[in-house]
C-alpha cells in the first residue's frame, strides 16, 4: 500500500504530510493510520461535522487519507453528516453548507467515496415548537432538553438507519483529550482492547474513532492553515507566534479556505481555550463552541456579543430576542411567564415550587416579536427564516389543543397576517375545537361552578 499517490496530491502537501509533527508525531503517521483502520473492515465510516476546527481537522486528515490510497482501495462510503437544528447562528449555517458543498464538489472531482449530508430535528421536536407551541421553558443547566432532541437525535437517527442497511458504522469524531475531557474519559472507558475503535456508548453496532484524540489546539490549526508557532524575540521578552509557513490562505483537500472559520473562531467569546493556541503576541479569542442563537444555557452569549461588536450588527435584534427569552429563566421572573398548572393538570406542591409550560399570552407575545424580527431581517436577506412554515403549522396545533389554555380564537394565522400582510395555506383543526361563543360560555361558567376550563380536568 503507497501512503501517497503523488499524483493525486501536489507537492506542498507532500511536503506538509511527511515533515511536520503533531503531538509528536509526524503528521504521515496519522495519515497512514487512518488508512489502515478504513482498509481494516467494510463498516461505512459516518463523520460528525459542527463546522467547527475540531471535526473540520478531522475532515482534512481523512480526505488526505483517502487521497493517498488507491482508487479500488477506496472501497467503502464515508457519510459527513451536519446536525442543525434550525436555530444555529446564522453565520455557522452559512460556513457549514458552504463547506458542505465543498466537500461534495470535492470528493466527486477527486472520485472519492464521500458524501455529505444534513439533518435536522423533526418537526414536533424543534426548538420553537417545543418552547413556543408546547410551552416548554427555556434550557438551563439544570433542565437542558434541547441537545438530545435537537441534535443528537437527528444524528443518531441517521446513525441507525446506515446501521441497518450496512449492519455495523463507524462513527468518525473530532475529540480532542486536550480540549473535553468528559467525552473523552467516556470514550476511553469504552475503547476496544487491541483496537482504536469504541464501542458506541447509547448505539448498537455502531462504533466510534477519534483520530485527533492526543492533538493539541495548535496541531489543530496547523492542519487548517498549515502554519506553527515559533519563538520570537519581543521587547517583552520570548514569546510564541503562529508562522506562516506556506500561504497563510491553502485550501482544504477538496477546496475553499478556513479564514471564514478563523474568523468565526477569532471574533467569538474570549473564553475557554484560546483560537491561536500558544501563540502570545496576540490577544487571547474564544473557542465558542459555536451553536444555537437562542441558547439560553450560557448567562451571557459571549459569541454573538463579540461578533456584533466585530461588525455583524444585523445580529442585534437575535441578541435581544436571545436575552428576553434567558430572562424568563430567572426565578424573579418565572412566575409572570409560566403557569402555575403543568401540562398534565398537576400542580408542582414540592418543597421547591416548580413552575409549569409558559402561559399562552407569552407565547403569543413572542411569537409576534421572533415574526417581527423575521420581517425586519428578510429585508437584508430574502432567504432567511427564523421559524419555518411547518414549525407555524405545529404552534398553530399545540396552541389550538393545549390542555390548560387552549386557544380558541386561533390566533396563530391573524398574528401572522397582521405582520407579512398574507395568509399561510392553514388547514382546519377541529380536533376538540370550540368556537370562540363556546369558549365565551365556558369561561362564564367557570366562576360559577369552581371547575377549571382544561380540557385536563380529571374526574
Amino acid at each position: 500500500m503507497n501512503l501517497l499517490n503523488k499524483h493525486d496530491l501536489d507537492e506542498e502537501y507532500i511536503d506538509f504530510i511527511e515533515n511536520e509533527k503533531f503531538s509528536g508525531r509526524y503528521l504521515s503517521e496519522y495519515v497512514a493510520n487512518v488508512q489502515r483502520v478504513y482498509l481494516a473492515d467494510n463498516r461505512p465510516w459516518v463523520i460528525g461535522y459542527s463546522g467547527g476546527k475540531d471535526s473540520a481537522a478531522v475532515m482534512s486528515l481523512v480526505y488526505m487519507a483517502l487521497l493517498g490510497l488507491k482508487e479500488e482501495e477506496r472501497h467503502k462510503p464515508i457519510f459527513v453528516v451536519a446536525s442543525d437544528t434550525l436555530v444555529e447562528t446564522p453565520a455557522v449555517v452559512n460556513h457549514v453548507n458552504n463547506s458542505l458543498a465543498a466537500i461534495n464538489r470535492g470528493a466527486k472531482r477527486d472520485s472519492l467515496p464521500i458524501t455529505s449530508h444534513k439533518v435536522v430535528p423533526k418537526t414536533s421536536e424543534t426548538f420553537w415548537v417545543n418552547i413556543l407551541g408546547k410551552g416548554y421553558p427555556a434550557p438551563t443547566r439544570n433542565f437542558r432538553w434541547c441537545t438530545e432532541r435537537m441534535k443528537s437525535n437527528p444524528v443518531s437517527s441517521f446513525i441507525t438507519d446506515k446501521v441497518s442497511k450496512y449492519e455495523e458504522v463507524v462513527v468518525v469524531l473530532g475529540s480532542r483529550s486536550q480540549e473535553s475531557t468528559s467525552p473523552a474519559q467516556v470514550i476511553a472507558k469504552h475503547k476496544i482492547d487491541g483496537s482504536d475503535l469504541a464501542k458506541h456508548m447509547s448505539l448498537s453496532n455502531a462504533f466510534i474513532y477519534t483520530p485527533i484524540d492526543t492533538w493539541s489546539v495548535d496541531d489543530v490549526w496547523k492542519i487548517l492553515r498549515l502554519c506553527h508557532l515559533v519563538s520570537e524575540e519581543t521587547p517583552n521578552g520570548t514569546k510564541n507566534k503562529w508562522f506562516d509557513k506556506y500561504d497563510l490562505e491553502w485550501e482544504n483537500p477538496w477546496g475553499g479556505k478556513n479564514l471564514t472559520l478563523w474568523n468565526l473562531y477569532k471574533y467569538s467569546s474570549s473564553q475557554g481555550e484560546r483560537l491561536r493556541g500558544g501563540d502570545e503576541t496576540t490577544p487571547s479569542c474564544g473557542n465558542s463552541k459555536f451553536g444555537c442563537w437562542t441558547c439560553t444555557v450560557v448567562t451571557k452569549d459571549r459569541a454573538m456579543e463579540s461578533l456584533i461588536q466585530n461588525g455583524e450588527q444585523w445580529m442585534e435584534p437575535l441578541l435581544d430576542l436571545r436575552n428576553k427569552l434567558s430572562d424568563t429563566t430567572q426565578l424573579e421572573n418565572q412566575g409572570k411567564v409560566r403557569n402555575h398548572i403543568r401540562r398534565d393538570d398537576q400542580k408542582e406542591l414540592t418543597y421547591d415550587y416548580t413552575y409549569g409550560p409558559y402561559l399562552l399570552s407569552f407565547r403569543k407575545q413572542f411569537l409576534r416579536r421572533l415574526l417581527e424580527t423575521q420581517k425586519q431581517l428578510s429585508a437584508i436577506d430574502k432567504t432567511f427564516e427564523l421559524i419555518t412554515v411547518p414549525e407555524l403549522h405545529a404552534v398553530r396545533h399545540q396552541w389550538l389543543n393545549d390542555p390548560n389554555e387552549p386557544d380558541w380564537d386561533d390566533s396563530l394565522p391573524k398574528i401572522f397576517k397582521e405582520i407579512f400582510g398574507y395568509d399561510l395555506d392553514w388547514t382546519i383543526d377541529d380536533t376538540n375545537q370550540f368556537s370562540k361563543e363556546e369558549s365565551e360560555i365556558i369561561n362564564r361558567l367557570v366562576p360559577e361552578t369552581g371547575v377549571s376550563p382544561s380540557r385536563n380536568v380529571k374526574s
